[in-house]
């Protein structure tokens, strides 16, 4: 699923990663400097003090790391070409382990990722903080019976509700279970998408449905994404999923519908997600027709030797109100996709397959959001065979 593969560390410790990226000593020689700057053109050069280091390397989002030149001050750079305006992720390797950019303190939460943030802007964006009415963005933590890994121990989800939303009120809010992929953490579609802030402009210009948005932390086992080897064997993949189901099921679909006004039918609930939450998206929701009614997958993984088998008892009887599966004409998984979309028209599934310039990133994921909520729990959309 990444390329990027450095040893399991959850996320939580990145902060005195930090404070220990860079030795006391080094740290006072270090010259001034900044270490990502976005130029004019929207290209962004990285600098890295490494005095003592052989090599160092800076990867971008999904992208191969690319070799750094250094100067004679120690200093490492490297200027990428002109990048989308959107928040990139990136991350140092320094003689091939990898390291947090000591002078940057956005980093990405993520269980095994060492990786900061930068921003390069652009014109207005549906993700941009606005002078609009704003949802809010709510916590919950409870103890979970079904995570294997976290038996017993607190698990996290989180709530949107949208600009005007009153509990007490009779009316019922729609839902979209949103998904995050792997290696991210619960709060990955708030913190890195933007979730809450393009949902608030799309209301804001009247284009969606007034929807609560949950969004968990989908491992159904903790080993999938601290252990070694998960996505070279589909039975582990297809445990992470079947577990991962349960809990959505039996723990949170009923905390949410038991602490919101939420509907209960299953033309009000969506199910969406990105890559690894992606493929649990499309797995969960066609085989649950009778809870999701829209279902919804970004860059999603469908690269199952037996489609089959992954995707069983599906057809145009129990096919949802929409069926959206996506991917950047960049990706690595692009061909799966293609290869998973005329699958599914073979079993008469009506589908709306949409392609779209650039690669398995954020950018990428963030505009999926913004085409993907407003068609949701509306007249079916038209789609394609």
């Amino acid at each position: 699923m990444s390329p990027h593969n450095p040893p399991p560390l959850p996320y939580l410790t990145r902060l005195a990663l930090l404070m220990l990226s860079v030795p006391l000593a080094a740290a006072a020689q270090q010259p001034a400097m900044k270490s990502h700057e976005v130029n004019p053109d929207r290209s962004v050069t990285f600098r890295l003090y490494a005095p003592t280091a052989a090599s160092v390397t800076v990867g971008m989002d999904y992208d191969p790391a690319m070799p750094m030149t250094k100067g004679g001050d120690g200093v490492w750079t490297y200027t990428t070409p002109p990048l989308v305006p959107a928040m990139h992720m990136y991350d140092f390797k320094e003689d091939g382990t990898a390291i947090l950019d000591p002078l940057n303190p956005d980093v990405v939460p993520s269980f095994r990722l060492l990786t900061n943030e930068v921003t390069v802007p652009g014109p207005a964006q549906m993700w941009d903080l606005a002078d609009v009415p704003h949802g809010v963005v709510h916590r919950h933590v409870y103890r979970t019976a079904a995570i294997q890994g976290l038996e017993g121990d607190a698990e996290r989800y989180y709530v949107y509700t949208p600009p005007g939303y009153d509990p007490r009120a009779d009316k019922k809010y729609p839902v979209l279970y949103l998904l995050h992929g792997w290696t991210h953490v619960a709060e990955s579609w708030i913190h890195c998408g933007q979730a809450n802030l393009i949902l608030d402009n799309l209301a804001a210009q009247g284009r969606i449905v007034p929807m609560i948005v949950v969004m968990p932390m989908n491992y159904g086992d903790m080993d999938f994404v601290t252990g070694a080897d998960q996505w070279d064997d589909p039975s582990k993949v297809a445990h992470n999923v079947e577990a991962f189901s349960t809990a959505l099921l039996t723990e949170i679909i009923p905390q949410v519908e038991s602490l919101y006004p939420a509907s209960t039918g299953r033309g009000d609930r969506a199910i969406a997600g990105l890559s690894m939450g992606g493929g649990q998206s499309l797995v969960i929701g066609l085989a649950h027709p009778d809870v999701f009614g829209w279902v919804g997958g970004f860059s999603a993984y469908v690269n199952y030797r037996d489609l089959d088998a992954a995707f069983p008892n599906i057809g145009p009887k129990t096919a949802p109100e929409l069926l959206w599966v996506s991917c950047a004409t960049g990706d690595g998984g692009y061909p799966s996709t293609q290869r998973y979309i005329a699958w599914l028209k073979t079993k008469g599934m009506a589908t709306m397959a949409v392609q779209t310039p650039g690669e398995h990133n954020w950018a990428v994921w963030r505009d999926n959001l913004v085409h993907f909520a407003p068609l949701l729990f509306r007249a079916a959309p038209s789609t394609q065979h």
